[in-house]
């Protein structure tokens, strides 16, 4: 039991800490935890997934993530609303997770409210 609650703790420990990250963020954008983090069977070797949908001004995810300040061992999925919709309707497994898995963090395009 010891070790559910240390798994436990650490989930909620992770929330707070993208939670946080989120509200840095100097622009509008919806923040999804995905993954092992999100369902809660993550391991010592897991990163945090993390879906960053906002606005973006290049189609090239790697000059995306250039502007984005990210924690160490964040692992960050930049799309833009248009991108993930598509995602979504052509039943991307990741898209899916997040629609039905993922911690809504923060969702200022209203894209999780009506999943």
């Amino acid at each position: 039991m010891e070790a559910l609650k240390r798994r436990k703790k650490l989930r909620e420990k992770i929330i707070a800490e993208v939670g946080e990250w989120a509200q840095k963020l100097s622009f509008k954008a919806t923040v999804v935890l995905i993954g092992s983090y999100a369902r809660g069977d993550f391991n010592l070797w897991s990163d945090v997934d993390i879906l960053l949908i906002t606005e973006f001004s290049s189609k090239n995810p790697l000059e995306r993530l250039k502007h984005i300040d990210t924690l160490p061992g964040y692992e960050i999925i930049p799309l833009t609303p248009n991108e993930f919709d598509r995602l979504l309707q052509k039943g991307d497994p990741m898209a899916v997770e997040a629609a039905s898995e993922g911690v809504i963090i923060k969702d200022d395009f209203n894209l999780f409210h009506s999943i």
